[in-house]
């Protein structure tokens, strides 16, 4: 069952629908938007999107707003406050890969400007040449990490089946050079 089935279905979660309806793969050219969105998809690795969804603020409010600077500097007090934050994972692999990733955004700001450009400068690929990329300079993303990060931001197609009433809002609301 596709994820726009899903949210058709009696078993769908409001904050599914609502994700679903205003927030994925819709593009999203923030960087620290999109510094939060591979954190979510990172930690939702092993667990429920519906739980990532729930905790999502908590998220917020645990990660600085998803500061890419804060984040970046976060030390071991900050490791030790995250690990004991019922609200979020307390996942030290996805705890240090957050931080690791936040250096790593700022590396690629200093760069070239913006996550978002690396992002665009590398557009169009195949999934598998994404995941090499990604993985070249990020912790914790394999595959379905990846795909799902970037179909999230509106990057890849597939978030929307063709005949979900989304998939023509994000159609209308993309770059006419994006693949939808």
């Amino acid at each position: 069952m596709s994820y726009c089935d899903y949210c058709n279905s009696p078993n769908a979660k409001l904050v599914h629908k609502e994700y679903h309806d205003n927030h994925y793969g819709f593009r999203v050219e923030d960087d620290n938007l999109l510094f939060e969105r591979l954190v979510l998809e990172i930690n939702q690795a092993g667990l429920s999107w519906e739980t990532i969804l729930n905790k999502q603020k908590n998220f917020r409010n645990a990660f600085d707003q998803f500061d890419i600077q804060k984040v970046a500097n976060y030390g071991e007090q900050e490791i030790e406050r995250l690990l004991n934050d019922a609200g979020i994972i307390r996942n030290k692999l996805k705890v240090n890969a957050a931080i690791h990733n936040a250096n790593e955004i700022l590396r690629i700001q200093d760069e070239i400007g913006s996550f978002n450009q690396w992002i665009l400068n590398n557009h169009p690929m195949e999934i598998k040449q994404w995941v090499k990329l990604f993985k070249s300079r990020f912790k914790f993303v394999g595959g379905e990490i990846v795909n799902e990060f970037l179909m999230s931001i509106g990057i890849l197609p597939g978030a929307h089946d063709k005949n979900c009433p989304v998939f023509d809002k994000i159609l209308d609301e993309s770059p006419k050079w994006m693949e939808i």
